[in-house]
């Protein structure tokens, strides 16, 4: 089966922030309307992220019952199962009906 084609729409760090709190993509997650599935787990995370020894870095696809990608966030996960940084996900891109929401390409 092809793969839908979506719109997609370039935005900055803070316009998609926006959109994944006001969509309250995390409350789905507990909710279990969307699912969280890895994607990328490596360890130890990036020098730079300036996180404790052992912090895993992550990027996790939040899934519809579909097996749909809807939201892709990254995020440090420590030890004790706290996420670091800012505490919470970086969204990277959301899906919003037929809109595919995606961070602006910085220049080289």
């Amino acid at each position: 089966m092809p793969e839908p084609q979506f719109q997609i729409i370039r935005i900055d760090e803070w316009e998609m922030r926006r959109i994944f709190n006001e969509g309250d993509y995390q409350g789905k997650v507990l909710a279990g309307q969307l699912i969280e599935k890895i994607r990328r787990d490596t360890h130890p995370s990036r020098t730079e992220a300036e996180e404790p020894y052992c912090t895993r870095t992550q990027e996790i696809s939040y899934v519809d019952a579909d097996d749909r990608e809807i939201v892709r966030v990254h995020q440090y996960m420590r030890t004790d199962g706290t996420l670091g940084a800012s505490g919470l996900p970086d969204p990277k891109r959301i899906l919003v009906g037929e809109i595919m929401y995606r961070i602006v390409k910085r220049a080289p």
